[in-house]
């Protein structure tokens, strides 16, 4: 075990306390952090760049060697790094059964100016969305279909809670998103060329009757009430994913996931 490993055992301590809350947004806002749970999904954060601020790792799994790995690396990168008792790890995790590594990341905020759109590109549009879960798995299906990135549009939910992080599987690192109004967000596409569809009850054509082989942004409604009039009525194509009937509805998640597939099909999954 690393010599400079530090050893905490109290529930007072400053950044146990920190670390503890960081399931409170307005915690996660002030501190400008949030958690990543598991050595694979830290090892994906340093990969990807971003800063690590503290690294937690259990007294259970100190001594294995892939966490000692990770600390040497921690530490390198000047980043403290604390061991913990289990229960403690456990209460910082929210979880009976902890991941033996957690990793304090700094948030990253990104807008419109950051990214730019392309013709040949293929965007995700969340509008409002609510569920975390639905969030960070959408994040973790963009990333395997090689999408550009995502623009959470308006009040959305937020990709750095835990249950966000949790769905995305390390995806929150690897997948561009970026915060915008949705007048700007319109904008931004039109002037990178990009073609706006969005899934909608209101859809008459079949979404795989319609061309996302160019530059598009397909854009998913809130959980509960969909896309409003106004925005649908700014959408180059609205669609509609085929349903036998039952259910009234998919998961948004599943919905984004039906959309972003056949869209990359139409690329021949290049």
């Amino acid at each position: 075990m690393p010599a400079s490993l530090e050893i905490i055992s109290s529930t007072a301590n400053p950044l146990i306390k920190t670390l503890r809350s960081l399931d409170r947004k307005k915690t996660r806002n002030e501190s400008g952090l949030f958690l990543a749970e598991g050595a694979r999904l830290v090892e994906q954060g340093l990969q990807a760049g971003w800063q690590l601020d503290s690294l937690v790792v259990s007294a259970s799994s100190a001594e294995r060697g892939f966490v000692q790995t990770l600390i040497e690396r921690a530490q390198t990168a000047g980043t403290r790094t604390v061991q913990v008792p289990d229960r403690l790890a456990g209460q910082i995790a929210r979880k009976d059964n902890p991941q033996s590594v957690i990793g304090a990341f700094k948030q990253r905020h990104l807008g419109l100016d950051d990214v730019t759109a392309s013709a040949r590109d293929l965007w995700i549009g969340l509008y409002e969305v609510r569920d975390p879960g639905n969030l960070g798995t959408i994040l973790r299906t963009a990333d395997c279909a090689g999408i550009s990135g995502v623009v959470l549009i308006n009040r959305c939910c937020d990709p750095y809670s835990i249950e966000a992080v949790r769905a995305s599987m390390g995806s929150v690192f690897d997948m561009p998103f970026v915060h915008a109004g949705f007048d700007a967000f319109d904008t931004w596409r039109s002037r990178g060329g990009l073609n706006m569809v969005a899934a909608s009850v209101n859809g008459t054509e079949r979404h795989t009757d319609i061309d996302m082989a160019r530059g598009t942004v397909i854009l998913m409604g809130n959980e509960q009430s969909g896309l409003p009039d106004d925005i649908e009525a700014r959408c180059d194509t609205l669609c509609l994913i085929p349903m036998r009937g039952g259910a009234d509805s998919l998961n948004l998640a599943q919905a984004t996931a039906i959309m972003t597939y056949e869209a990359w099909r139409q690329r021949d999954f290049a």
